[in-house]
């Protein structure tokens, strides 16, 4: 069996500012296998959050390739990737993406109610619980917390089915005690449903627990 679920070949993305030509990544080669977290670390600036967008499918490169899941995202349209990301991937963004008029449990349930999957009540319940958010399921975002809205969206990227998980700072926000709260989830709930996981982070300890971290710099890897 193929457990390769990303493979990125020669990305590079070069945007135009007002000094010239700006180079975002350049020549970044890596790969993602299902079952084995992969983290983006460098400072600001480096590359990160460009990289993770490119390998998601929500921007193209100006160079190179990028398979994910399978198919060569680089060269379809934007409405093709899109479906790929509706029915296969993951998000948990820093700044949490809530739906303020829906409850948490609501806000989990959106993505297999989207995908017409059977019984997201109970789907949305179930990770609610892995998330110890159960009490508040009937709860708005702004009647929770930070640490508590990171955990709702945790399982609601879980809830979705996904195959991989794409994670941009998914502790930036938080208090190291929540922050350490969340980064536990995240690795204890993948183990369990055997996902891809792919994290931007600036914090070294939560880095430091997945199987492979990439480091970059200048929008170069650092060997």
């Amino acid at each position: 069996m193929n457990n390769l679920i990303l493979e990125v070949k020669n990305i590079t993305k070069e945007v135009n500012s007002p000094e010239g030509l700006l180079t975002i990544v350049k020549d970044i080669n890596l790969s993602v296998e299902q079952g084995k977290p992969v983290s983006l670390v460098g400072p600001s600036g480096s590359g990160k959050t460009t990289l993770l967008a490119i390998m998601a499918g929500l921007d193209l490169p100006t160079a190179g390739t990028v398979r994910l899941l399978g198919s060569q995202i680089t060269s379809l349209d934007e409405d093709k990737r899109a479906q790929i990301r509706g029915k296969d991937v993951g998000f948990v963004f820093q700044s949490f993406e809530l739906l303020p008029s829906l409850t948490a449990l609501e806000n989990v349930m959106l993505p297999s109610e989207l995908k017409s999957e059977n019984d997201p009540q109970q789907k949305g319940e179930y990770f609610l619980d892995r998330v110890g958010l159960t009490d508040r399921k009937n709860h708005y975002p702004n009647q929770l917390s930070g640490g508590e809205q990171q955990r709702v969206a945790i399982a609601r990227a879980f809830a979705c089915s996904a195959k991989i998980l794409f994670a941009d700072e998914p502790t930036g926000n938080l208090d190291p005690r929540n922050g350490k709260l969340v980064s536990d989830l995240l690795f204890e709930v993948n183990s369990e449903t055997d996902n891809a996981l792919v994290i931007v982070t600036h914090d070294q300890d939560l880095a430091s627990q997945c199987d492979k971290k990439i480091e970059l710099k200048l929008g170069k890897i650092v060997d």
